[in-house]
């Protein structure tokens, strides 16, 4: 493996105040090292401030709490490498720093008052590099940019142009510092997504259940993970088996059946079944595969639109090559062959795509939409068909008990205890209700034990040695065979007034409902409008409530064309891959583990914030905070970078064949060819960052979107 090797060269601390350290390290000359990540893997560590890499001098400044503990993470971090880190197609930036080019600069503004032999020694001086770096391009990697520069270089030099070649080199030198510094803006505003997320976690001590900070995590804690969730840590199933969902981490999409003995991996996902893990790795040291898996997405990958540009601009370096040479053989002049060459179409065409692309995706974070990677910019852009998941999207997701309906034997108080306790570990909306309104009535909860989630159905727990269900009544009365004839009509009464139902069982035998009702979002109606307003033809709603409950709904939203009840999750990602049979371009939004095949075969899968780890690992697109209004901006935000990108194309082809044209006429000098083209470029970068950098709708984040984040 490639990083192997570097892991043993450590970083040495070259100086040091309270809360601010300067390390050095020949790994940084390594050329597979990606510094994005080596960056992204410091930032990321709580209690760091800032991290600034210095390419030239081999050097990283961190600025920090100044506190110990981040003090000797951030050195441990250091030490040991990855090999996530060490790419084997990476290739190096500019690495030009302002020295460079104010050195440059200051010898072509002196060329003209030199002794002529200072000017050529000079001169040769400079341009043998770039030279050198032209002919071993086009050896290795055919005719590149690098190829038309150095010919332009040693066509000047040979005329003894020494002027217009040294100039022509300030100006390449300050176009790839400029160029350089938009894109490493770009980058480093999305890589201030990377921040850890706050989360709670589930353990086992003393033989309990309880829900601590993440922070809080110990190695050799027993931590809890069911279906739908995150696993949070590195360590050791010690008891349960599942089907383990890794390809967000190793990309093997084809769930993993792991058993007591075995390793899990950090930000794996549980599909079924439950784990008790006890932590071998715990805090920074499980931050790794999250950060990769965000760099692999957002950085390191590119969308269809990215790589288009790219071999865009590879086929139009020949071309231009091309018409240099064509020139040349007409005219037998040199220095107009010379002012063709300077014209280079691919510089703004391949640099503006990721600098539009990635100042676009943290303006939707800016906005309150996380997008991972370019190519679900693309696809949000894309779509003409909306598909939601009604609970916790269109609704608020914030289910109100009610109504509880013991039976005999059963008090109201007795019901809605058992019920919390069990639900009490699952991160769904009917969970959250019914937890909630035992907190609100002061209603302690009894231990728990042996809680698994049935997904789509419902939560099986042992409590005090009872075996509790808790779900729909397809999953109670058909699925465990639990009598509920006796509530039938009490059960049909609810719903007919638009209240979801939740069936209680104990030791086999029915012992109560808990009725509650969701309300809709109250900018719902106004984002579904503002969707139709800007181009999604068609909307619909799926959930798996009664059809009275869904109808009630869908009366409230005069925009939604279809409703579609009583859907199990496999239902949901029918219908997704119906419409797309049909042509539709399909965005799907959902929150739930029941959610995840309709988001997978979606277009662009939308998560909600609350959506569970499952969903939130699936999606391609995760709203940030509870308001609506934030994913029409992030849809606007998409569509405006494909506007943006198409304007960029257009005009680095115009002001480019114009300056073409005007070169292989003569009717311009090598040095202003070359001055027009780099200016353009960095014109069509600044652009390409201003025109994509702008939010109309800003949303505040919730504390629970806060947390999710």
């Amino acid at each position: 493996m490639i990083g192997i090797p570097h892991r043993r060269k450590r970083f040495e601390i070259i100086h040091e105040l309270p809360r601010r350290i300067r390390f050095k390290s020949l790994i940084m000359l390594t050329p597979t090292l990606d510094l994005n990540y080596l960056q992204a893997s410091v930032e990321s560590l709580s209690g760091v401030k800032s991290v600034r890499i210095n390419g030239p001098a081999f050097t990283l400044v961190v600025e920090y709490d100044g506190s110990p503990a981040v003090r000797a993470a951030i050195i441990k971090t250091l030490q040991f490498i990855p090999d996530e880190a060490f790419l084997d197609n990476n290739e190096k930036k500019h690495d030009v720093d302002l020295f460079d080019v104010g050195a440059r600069t200051a010898v072509a503004a002196a060329t003209p008052f030199l002794p002529v032999p200072v000017q050529a020694a000079t001169s040769w001086m400079l341009a043998i590099p770039g030279i050198v770096q032209g002919l071993e391009t086009l050896f290795t990697r055919g005719v590149k940019i690098e190829v038309l520069d150095g010919t332009v270089k040693t066509l000047s030099m040979l005329r003894g142009d020494y002027f217009t070649s040294n100039s022509v080199g300030a100006l390449l030198s300050l176009g790839e510092y400029l160029e350089d510094q938009s894109e490493q803006k770009s980058t480093d505003l999305l890589k201030t997504l990377l921040k850890p997320q706050v989360d709670k976690i589930w353990i086992e001590q003393d033989g309990r259940e309880i829900e601590i900070d993440f922070k809080d995590l110990k190695v050799g804690n027993i931590v809890i993970c069911g279906p739908g969730e995150l696993i949070p840590i590195e360590g050791t199933i010690i008891e349960g088996d599942g089907s383990i969902n890794q390809s967000s981490i190793t990309g093997e999409s084809v769930p993993v059946h792991l058993q007591p003995g075995d390793a899990t991996l950090s930000g794996a996902v549980v599909e079924e079944g439950t784990l008790k893990i006890r932590a071998d790795k715990v805090g920074a040291e499980t931050g790794m595969a999250r950060i990769n898996r965000f760099l692999e997405s957002s950085l390191r990958s590119q969308s269809k639109s990215q790589v288009k540009s790219a071999e865009l601009a590879d086929k139009l370096v020949p071309l231009t090559f091309g018409a240099g040479l064509g020139v040349y053989a007409l005219t037998r002049d040199a220095a107009r062959a010379a002012s063709v060459l300077t014209v280079d179409y691919s510089c703004a065409i391949k640099l503006s795509t990721p600098v539009a692309t990635r100042t676009s995706m943290y303006t939707a974070s800016q906005a309150g939409v996380l997008l991972k990677g370019g190519q679900a910019l693309d696809n949000l852009a894309a779509i003409d068909t909306l598909v939601f998941d009604k609970t916790g999207t269109l609704t608020k997701g914030e289910l109100k008990v009610t109504d509880l309906v013991p039976m005999p034997l059963f008090s109201e108080e007795e019901l809605l205890s058992i019920a919390a306790g069990a639900e009490e570990h699952y991160a769904h909306p009917v969970a959250r209700a019914v937890v909630n309104e035992a907190k609100e009535r002061d209603i302690a909860l009894p231990d728990v034990g042996g809680v698994d989630f049935i997904v789509a159905h419902g939560v099986s727990a042992y409590v005090d040695g009872k075996r509790v269900l808790v779900g729909s009544q397809h999953f109670v009365e058909e699925d465990e065979k639990v009598n509920c004839a006796f509530m039938k009509k009490k059960a049909q009464q609810l719903r007919n007034a638009g209240k979801n139902l939740l069936f209680v069982a104990m030791n086999e035998k029915l012992i109560g409902l808990i009725a509650m009702r969701d309300e809709l979002r109250p900018e719902a109606l106004e984002a579904l409008e503002a969707f139709k307003a800007a181009g999604i033809k068609r909307i619909e709603i799926l959930t798996g409530d009664h059809r009275s409950t869904a109808l009630a709904l869908a009366a409230q939203l005069p925009p939604v064309d279809a409703v579609h009840w009583e859907l199990k999750p496999e239902d949901k990602a029918a219908i997704v891959k119906d419409l797309k049979k049909g042509g539709a371009k399909v965005g799907f939004a959902g929150d739930g583990v029941n959610d995840t095949p309709a988001l997978v075969c979606a277009d662009v899968g939308i998560c909600m914030p609350s959506g569970a780890d499952l969903a939130r690992e699936s999606a391609q697109v995760i709203m940030l905070n509870e308001d609506m209004r934030t994913l029409v901006e992030a849809r606007r935000i998409a569509v405006n970078n494909r506007e943006t990108l198409s304007s960029c194309l257009w005009s680095a082809v115009v002001i480019n064949s114009a300056t073409l044209l005007l070169a292989g006429m003569g009717k311009i000098s090598t040095l202003a060819a070359a001055m027009t083209h780099n200016l353009s470029t960095v014109g069509i970068l600044g652009y390409a960052a201003l025109k994509t950098s702008n939010t109309t709708y800003k949303a505040e984040p919730l504390e629970s979107a806060k947390e999710t984040t």
